[in-house]
């Protein structure tokens, strides 16, 4: 039976199959969707396990006009599932979200930043709701109440696990949604498809409200507790279930950590352990490449460089960084340090850098509003494609009644409720931050730290025209290497709510030197575009 189904372009066309067999789960058989484009390519697509004879296959596209469709079981006995033909068809997109007017992402081909399909460069700020698929962050209204905010304060993409959490076991009742958990039973054999229905409908929010969902498919830990074919499996039921959205797929959280309580003490056993683990997420990330027939990104979630968790760091596209918490004696450091780490990955990976987590705003009660600025100044003005901000109460999602942060480890990072965490400043300021920058061509801006002299002062712009100065410490700086008989309007902005003031016309002297003055004694920008002489 030949179906039709009509899509806008770049939203997500479901269809639905039933299989003719009763017991057809996803462990028995795998189902895959191939269509062709109207332009003649071919692309495949897993299709997934929705529960009893029912299995579904989703699809989009950004290329206008008739997409024709087969279907193909490993059950070729199946009729209900194999050899099931159709038409999708596709057409314009007229509304203002950036994801269906743009489309899916990828790494630019200078591999500095991330794109759309389109070529529109991708403005990567995200935050951090790793328990968000948790019953714990109430669905709908707190959970859109969450993106709302995010949505008004700039946020694009939002990182968020895919059920197997961090910082407790496998199966704690905290890790449950409104229909239990990813899997069915502690053995990992079967997927729990009703899990996944509540998933379904706050990424496809996110997706409505212009967000971005960076799916971690599991804490590195689950590599032990569920083994390799199961990991697989996972992944292969995530791919098919969100990969036709525009997505990051991220391989794990911490992929080379162990179980907080794991016994291995002695060098050479976790030497050998981490030749495993650098073995298997390499095949991991592999095997997402090759099933996921809208090639969306792949990157890593670390202890440190993504490119550290793969014997292949080549497959990914995306470089993400974890650059340590900090209390307040060590905030600066932890400043410096990523700073540091974002100049080692882009020399030693050709992909987009981005700082994935970094101190949570409120941690370890430290990293207030202030340095969340400088962090993300720091970053975007030493060359990273991203930034992704958090707050301590918001990646665990603490309730007023409840605090989730107890770990097997014993301790806990903090009890503040997410009602107040996501009202911390740091996350306006940061937005604040993306739209200064967004002003500019920020994508082709370059680190030049030999403009400025001070510590804790990044520039970055481009020569003999645009320069950009974030400094975290009240006082004046020296700008060098100032074109010569070259006038820039100057501009100063606070970081804290964008205000604006000119400083007007500025000249170097004779040595291509200008000292900047802040307007008030805190942190500041400020912003020389160069003049453009009239004809």
């Amino acid at each position: 039976m030949s179906i039709m189904v009509k899509i806008v372009q770049n939203e997500v066309a479901e269809l639905t199959f039933t299989a003719t067999t009763s017991e057809a789960d996803e462990r028995d058989v795998e189902f895959d969707l191939t269509v062709t484009d109207p332009a003649g390519q071919k692309r495949t697509i897993p299709g997934f396990w929705a529960g009893g004879t029912t299995w579904r296959a989703r699809y989009s596209s950004s290329l206008l006009g008739e997409h024709v469709y087969t279907t193909a079981c490993t059950n070729v006995s199946d009729r209900g599932l194999h050899g099931q033909a159709g038409t999708i068809s596709v057409v314009g997109y007229e509304g203002t979200n950036p994801l269906l007017m743009h489309g899916k992402l990828r790494a630019s081909q200078n591999k500095k930043y991330i794109e759309h399909a389109d070529g529109t460069p991708f403005f990567w700020l995200g935050d951090t709701w790793w328990m968000g698929f948790t019953k714990r962050l109430h669905w709908p209204d707190e959970f859109k109440c969450l993106v709302e905010d995010r949505v008004q304060k700039g946020f694009t993409l939002i990182q968020i696990v895919a059920g197997l959490y961090p910082d407790m076991p496998p199966f704690d009742e905290r890790g449950a949604n409104e229909a239990e958990f990813p899997w069915q039973e502690n053995k990992y054999q079967a997927i729990n498809p009703a899990y996944f229905d509540m998933v379904d409908r706050r990424v496809q929010h996110l997706v409505e409200a212009g967000l971005v969902p960076c799916i971690v498919g599991f804490w590195g830990y689950f590599l032990d507790v569920m083994g390799l074919p199961a990991i697989k499996k996972h992944w292969r039921y995530l791919v098919a279930r969100y990969g036709a959205y525009p997505v990051v797929w991220c391989i794990a959280g911490e992929a080379m950590m162990r179980y907080y309580l794991d016994p291995r003490k002695k060098w050479r056993e976790r030497k050998q352990d981490d030749t495993r683990r650098l073995a298997a997420w390499t095949e991991v990330a592999s095997y997402i490449h090759s099933i996921d027939g809208f090639r969306n990104p792949v990157t890593v979630h670390p202890t440190r460089y993504g490119h550290e968790q793969l014997d292949d760091p080549g497959l990914l596209d995306v470089d993400m960084l974890q650059t340590g918490h900090a209390n307040a004696a060590n905030e600066i450091a932890t400043i410096n340090n990523t700073v540091n780490m974002i100049h080692t990955a882009r020399k030693q990976q050709e992909a987009p850098v981005v700082v994935g987590e970094v101190c949570y705003e409120g941690i370890l009660e430290a990293n207030r509003q202030e340095i969340q600025r400088c962090l993300f100044w720091a970053n975007f003005l030493s060359g990273g494609a991203g930034h992704t901000y958090g707050a301590n109460g918001i990646w665990q999602l603490n309730r007023r009644d409840r605090s989730y942060g107890a770990s097997p480890h014993g301790s806990s990072w903090g009890e503040t409720p997410w009602e107040d965490a996501y009202q911390l400043p740091g996350s306006r300021q940061v937005g604040v931050g993306k739209a200064i920058l967004s002003s500019y061509p920020w994508w082709t801006i370059e680190p030049h730290p030999e403009w400025v002299d001070g510590k804790l002062t990044w520039a970055a712009g481009i020569p003999e025209r645009l320069r950009i100065i974030y400094r975290f410490l009240p006082g004046s700086i020296r700008v060098k290497h100032l074109e010569e008989n070259m006038g820039y309007q100057a501009l100063w902005i606070d970081p804290k709510d964008g205000t604006r003031e000119s400083m007007g016309t500025i000249m170097p002297d004779k040595k291509g030197t200008w000292i900047a003055k802040p307007r008030i004694m805190q942190d500041w920008i400020v912003v020389l575009e160069r003049i453009k002489k009239s004809r």
